[in-house]
Parts: C-alpha cells; sequence; structure tokens
C-alpha cells in the first residue's frame, strides 16, 4: 500500500468513524462501528461503434457521457443501442478499538468477476485494506487523538466531541476496514 493511501485510510477513517460511534462504557472497549453508502447510476446506450469501441450513454438526468472501452471489457459485441448499463459504487467503512493494542499493520486485497463468454457484459471489483494503528496521545480539550501510521509517522486527528475518548487508553489500537466496490451490468431494455 502507498503511503498516501494509508495516512488518507487512517485520518479519514478514524474521524469519521470515531465520531460515529456511541460513548463507551468505563469498563469496557468502544463498539465497533462503520457506516455503508451506495450509489447506482443508471444510462441508456445511445450511440455504440463496436469496431473503435467507443460508446455514448445517456444518464435518466439527460447527461451525456461518450467513452472508448478498455479492450480489457470483454462481450462488448454483445452490448447494442438502447441497452440499460447499471454502476452501483458502493463504500463501506468500518472501525474497532482493541484495548490494549493489537499488532499494527496494514493489507489489502481485490477481488473482481466478469461475466461469461456470450452473456452481457457485467462484472465487479472490491478492494478491501484494512489497517491497524495505535493511540500515541489524546487530547479532551481540542478534542483529538494522534495515531501512528504504518509508516512510523504521526498524525493528529480532531474529534466530533471529547466524549468520543471515553474507554480509551494511549497504546490501544484502532483497526480500520474500508472497502470500495464497483459493480457494472448491461441488460436489454424492459418492454
Amino acid at each position: 500500500m502507498n503511503k498516501h493511501c494509508a495516512h488518507w485510510i487512517a485520518a479519514a477513517s478514524l474521524a469519521g468513524c470515531l465520531g460515529l460511534s456511541t460513548a463507551a462504557s468505563a469498563q469496557g472497549s468502544p463498539p465497533a462501528a462503520g457506516m455503508v453508502s451506495s450509489v447506482d447510476v443508471t444510462a441508456r446506450v445511445t450511440h455504440i461503434d463496436h469496431k473503435s469501441r467507443s460508446v455514448t450513454l445517456k444518464g435518466d438526468d439527460g447527461s451525456v457521457t461518450k467513452f472508448v472501452v478498455d479492450p480489457v471489457v470483454k462481450n462488448l459485441d454483445q452490448v447494442k443501442r438502447g441497452d440499460v448499463v447499471t454502476v452501483t459504487y458502493t463504500e463501506a467503512l468500518a472501525y474497532e478499538v482493541t484495548k490494549g493494542g493489537s499488532k499494527p499493520g496494514s493489507e489489502s486485497s481485490v477481488a473482481s468477476a466478469t461475466a461469461a463468454p456470450g452473456a452481457k457484459p457485467a462484472g465487479f471489483v472490491s478492494t478491501n485494506t484494512t489497517v491497524t494503528v495505535p493511540i500515541t496521545a489524546m487530547d479532551a480539550n481540542v478534542p483529538s487523538l494522534t495515531i501512528k501510521t504504518t509508516e512510523g509517522d504521526l498524525q493528529t486527528i480532531k474529534l466530533k466531541s471529547a466524549d468520543k475518548l471515553q474507554g480509551l487508553s494511549i497504546g490501544d489500537t484502532v483497526t480500520v476496514s474500508y472497502t470500495e466496490a464497483v459493480a457494472l451490468k448491461v441488460e436489454k431494455p424492459k418492454k
């Protein structure tokens, strides 16, 4: 994972998720928390040139997008004028605080699939990144906490309120999982 990606995930995830969590009980760890967001975009194929692989799509809102389809996309010959293209973009974010800490680190994985030969184009790509970072400092006056990134840099993150620090201790670790997925399918228009 590159340095910028790890920093962004750690900072954005902690700031967003710790702001969403409920206050911790005095004797236990803060509960795990997270959020999921998904957007569907639908467009109709208004022009397609299979030889040049150029496609024009018109969205439900009237917007027009023209592009050239990468050769990695299979089954483009199955796409016809009037077909409906649906793209779903999903983000999921979750975090969990481990009392006493766990081993810091990061890992990423990618999963993908495509349509069978001869079918209308379809597929998905999903990337999951998990980062575990230790809490090195906390300040209830700001309110903020400081983490040590997987590259060894210190990052201070402002929190929505000081009560988000309840139940946290220096040395605890925060594990953040961020998943991003894009799914695409092409269908014949419904009659």
